[in-house]
């Protein structure tokens, strides 16, 4: 699924089954104009390929890489430790794992010069994870800033809305 288009934002995921949880990070993004780029590449069974991936990155015009992936989840490290981009790693449960606190530490836990900026397990985390990119985008592009703040605006009539729509009996 890998984009012929120049896109600001690469989502890398360690298996395909990860895009169950990560489809959530690709609409999101897309709800903000951005189609990312999509990508199976494992830290363990592709390490040349991830290495490759992550070092050619920034020379395709990418400004921010999102790695996801479960139990030994070192793919987000992998990447960082190839490129000066920023990486935000979602760690995904797996059904072999331990509720995703495996790959939460996997991701989280990086030696100091390697960061990682790590968001919460699953398709809520995925999701954070787009806007997290779209916030570091946002610095350098007025349109992602105009973007963001009206998605808060939303949110936040949306929160309004339910509120005054509560009615308890």
């Amino acid at each position: 699924m890998a984009s012929e288009n120049k896109t600001p934002v690469a989502i890398v995921m360690g298996s395909d089954s990860d895009l169950k949880v990560m489809q959530s990070c690709v609409d999101q993004l897309k709800a903000f104009g951005i189609t990312p780029e999509v990508r199976v590449i494992s830290a363990h069974r592709t390490p040349a390929v991830a290495a490759d991936f992550a070092s050619s990155a920034i020379n395709k015009g990418i400004k921010v890489i999102i790695a996801a992936a479960g139990m030994a989840a070192h793919l987000a490290g992998a990447m960082a430790a190839q490129t000066t981009l920023p990486i935000i790693g979602v760690p995904v449960n797996s059904e072999a794992g331990v509720g995703g606190l495996d790959a939460l530490l996997s991701t989280v836990q990086m030696p100091p010069g390697v960061p990682v900026a790590t968001v919460a397990i699953g398709k809520a985390g995925a999701k954070n994870a787009a806007i997290l990119a779209v916030q570091m985008l946002a610095i350098a592009c007025d349109d992602m800033a105009g973007k963001l703040v009206e998605f808060k605006k939303a949110q936040t009539e949306k929160v309004i809305e339910k509120d005054s729509n509560l009615s308890l009996s």
